[in-house]
């Protein structure tokens, strides 16, 4: 039978959850309020604003957890998007997310926010806060499957960056953009290992060099001060140049959270990075690992383009999300823990 819940007062939210490579995404269906503004831009900064209350109930405790993510798809001001999405997590919004992109691709052509898909592959226009990012579902039989993005143009900001990171002394960081910022470095740096060492140690070392740079480095965007600001910061195992093998990487971001998949727009900033050193060539396709799972996505350079003064590519990723799962949340009036917590 079909469970229902017992009289209550209070709101509901309904959302639909996938995973990318591990990493959660918590499609948000209904229980919302209209979100104003003319731009996905000004749109964030709405929510953010006066509607943060209802990231905290979906994205902490006891709904969600420390490392939840969440996708609020809005209306979009650009004629060719199929859709518009705003990107949450347990601090709040970021501008872009190719993990959550790689989900809503499939979500958009199985939830009908697509007319007519088309085999072997169904174009999404997906307009995140850092711009519009065309998704390509794989669809076969009124299937969907992998789906493939193309970024926004993604350009390494600076190289061999010294910042005096607390505890570990002058590092030397990589800073890149995939649609949002990341700070690079080997974790050999801190005598870790990506894939080996306890998550804890690895979690500390990135704040760490989250913090240093945030606090040494000035960052700026050509196109907007909104997407001016460090996202997190990308442990790598230090394997940049060319290989057939797959290059594991882990990203902490926003308030210590870990990505279970190799990061979608850390892939994108990474593969820039690579490019721009002369490590990877155009079309040249490369594996990237999840330190924290073993998945895998893969990141390919497909065009040069330019983003203000930056030399930019244009970065392919490529990747699987599934469905986990569709539920119903409440918000009872009398529960003082009805906002969400987030445990330190």
């Amino acid at each position: 039978m079909e469970l229902q819940l017992p009289p209550h007062e209070g709101d509901e939210l309904s959302v639909v959850d996938m995973h990318t490579g591990g990493e959660p995404l918590r499609i948000i269906l209904s229980g919302y309020p209209e979100v104003k503004g003319d731009t996905v831009l000004s749109k964030r900064r709405y929510v953010r604003e006066h509607l943060d209350h209802l990231r905290r109930v979906l994205m902490l405790e006891p709904r969600g957890h420390c490392d939840m993510y969440g996708a609020l798809i809005v209306d979009s001001e650009t004629p060719e998007a199929d859709l518009g999405v705003l990107f949450m997590h347990n601090e709040g919004y970021s501008t872009m997310c190719g993990h959550a992109v790689i989900a809503l691709g499939r979500f958009a052509v199985d939830y009908g926010l697509v007319k007519e898909p088309q085999s072997p592959e169904t174009q999404v226009n997906i307009h995140c806060p850092c711009g519009l990012v065309k998704a390509f579902v794989q669809y076969s039989h009124g299937k969907t499957g992998g789906v493939r993005f193309l970024s926004v143009p993604a350009f390494a900001f600076a190289t061999d960056v010294t910042v005096t990171v607390e505890g570990f002394g002058d590092v030397a960081v990589d800073i890149s953009y995939g649609g949002a910022f990341y700070a690079f470095v080997s974790a050999q740096c801190f005598g870790l290992d990506v894939s080996k060492s306890r998550t804890r140690d690895l979690v500390d070392a990135a704040t760490a060099v989250t913090k240093a740079v945030k606090s040494q480095v000035k960052l700026h965007h050509p196109t907007s001060d909104d997407l001016a600001f460090l996202y997190g910061t990308i442990l790598t195992d230090g394997k940049d140049a060319y290989s057939s093998e797959p290059t594991a990487n882990m990203c902490v971001f926003a308030e210590a959270q870990v990505d279970r998949s190799p990061t979608g727009s850390g892939v994108t900033a990474r593969v820039a990075l690579q490019y721009h050193r002369g490590l990877l060539g155009l079309n040249q396709s490369r594996t990237f690992e999840s330190g924290a799972t073993g998945s895998r996505f893969t990141g390919r350079a497909v065009q040069e383009t330019q983003c203000g003064d930056f030399k930019a590519v244009v970065v392919e990723v490529a990747g699987r999300a599934f469905y986990t799962g569709v539920s119903r949340f409440v918000q009872e009036a009398d529960d003082k823990l009805a906002r969400g917590f987030l445990l330190k």
